[in-house]
């Protein structure tokens, strides 16, 4: 099967769409009925991460996704392009898991003078919940943003 690609504007909604493409795909590719759901609910956390960042740090910048589907694996690719100032991507901070840091959970930085601190889930809680439905995880961060790639097994889908 070849590589579906799409991107989208950084809004919520379109992690929904993003969550539907990604399931047809998985089943299309031969994914285990049993196994979609983690498929689901896995890209929308990655596509929720990156939505996120997007929005803090290059909102008109679009969220890219990558779906294959070969070699008895189905893989997606989330990809984000919010390079925080200090080069940390993604929305995390330095110090989050994906960046070898750490970062205690609830040590948020505070917000600007006036505001309270970001009350937000700490960004190692998204990756191992990523991390708990797929199959095989990598996590790279380069100078352009945040990669995250899951993949599951599948089997040669019937015609």
């Amino acid at each position: 099967m070849a590589t579906v690609e799409m991107s989208f504007t950084p809004l919520p909604a379109h992690v929904r769409t993003a969550r539907l493409v990604a399931t047809a795909v998985a089943r299309r590719s031969g994914v285990d009925e049993a196994l979609l759901d983690e498929v689901r609910l896995a890209v929308g956390e990655a596509c929720s991460r990156a939505v996120e960042a997007h929005q803090e740090h290059c909102p008109a910048e679009p969220v890219r996704v990558a779906l294959t589907g070969t070699n008895g694996r189905f893989e997606v690719v989330v990809t984000d392009t919010a390079v925080q100032r200090g080069g940390a991507a993604d929305g995390g901070d330095p110090g989050d898991r994906a960046n070898g840091g750490s970062r205690a959970a609830g040590d948020e930085p505070p917000g600007p003078v006036g505001e309270p601190a970001r009350q937000a889930v700490p960004a190692e809680l998204g990756l191992a919940v990523i991390e708990g439905l797929a199959d095989d995880v990598e996590i790279a961060r380069t100078k352009a943003g945040l990669s995250i790639r899951m993949s599951w097994p599948s089997a040669a889908p019937a015609s």
